[in-house]
């Protein structure tokens, strides 16, 4: 098992076999994003898109909690902050950054999941999320409205009326409620939930990343194009598969009754 662990200041991130696991790691604050965390998102989320090593991706916090949202804005000692307008286009850039990763990933979620947390995890592919998982868009309570692609996320997800609800009344739900809304694809018992999300990574790691980077381009603009739109994106996509030698191996483990092995070329 190839294995490669870098800490950094405010998350950790650890490549195996595939699998970028980034955690964010800022227990004492329930994990919630600094200035620091930010930049290191920014950079990781980049890094991982043109990096063809890299097959899927998972997201989650560190002691106990997936992340609280954003903190203050905290500079060197002395440093005056910048304008609010200027700070919110460097979450923008860490959002579209996830957004735009072409391999899948997945939200790991223990804990609390709220306000940028929470759609930090909805921007991700998949979300598999403990029993104890606790979710809100709790920006209405801090006075603000909401950020972090969540007005575009939500109402995909859920619908428009349930999103205003989440949105509007900014309450606390719990991991059956979450679920049963359409926010999270599984809710499990706690201790079962390391060993799910490893083998969901593991199996993404294992797939055709062009033609899993396809799907996904082809689901996540589903709902801006028309459908003879999508018909005709469906196949310029299978014109590229056709063309990769995963497509010819895939053909070739079906005749010989194995399991492919995959190269993303």
């Amino acid at each position: 098992m190839a294995s490669d662990t870098r800490e950094l200041e405010s998350i950790t991130v650890d490549r195996t076999d595939g699998v970028v696991t980034i955690t964010l790691r800022r227990p004492e604050k329930k994990n919630a994003a600094d200035a620091a965390m930010w930049n290191e998102l920014l950079a990781e989320f980049r890094a991982i898109a043109t990096n063809s090593a890299d097959r899927a991706v998972v997201i989650t916090g560190a002691g106990g909690n997936f992340c609280s949202g954003a903190d203050l804005w905290q500079g060197a000692s002395g440093e005056a902050p910048p304008h609010q307008l200027t700070a919110m286009r460097h979450i923008t850039d860490v959002c579209l950054a996830l957004h735009r990763i072409p391999q899948p990933t997945v939200a790991k979620v223990r804990g609390v999941a709220v306000g940028a947390g929470l759609n930090m995890a909805l921007s991700c592919d998949l979300i598999v999320a403990s029993e104890n998982a606790r979710f809100s868009e709790i920006f209405a309570k801090r006075g603000l409205s909401l950020d972090f692609g969540g007005s575009w996320l939500l109402p995909r997800l859920v619908g428009m009326h349930r999103a205003k609800e989440l949105a509007l009344l900014a309450e606390i739900i719990d991991a059956d409620r979450a679920e049963a809304m359409g926010l999270v694809n599984r809710v499990l018992p706690d201790g079962e939930l390391d060993a799910f999300v490893d083998d969901w990574a593991a199996r993404l790691a294992a797939g055709p990343p062009i033609a899993l980077a396809m799907s996904k381009r082809l689901l996540n603009n589903s709902l801006a194009v028309t459908m003879e739109e999508a018909l005709d994106d469906e196949g310029l996509s299978q014109t590229v598969n056709f063309g990769t030698k995963d497509t010819i191996e895939a053909i070739k483990a079906f005749m010989e009754k194995r399991d492919p092995v995959f190269e993303g070329r």
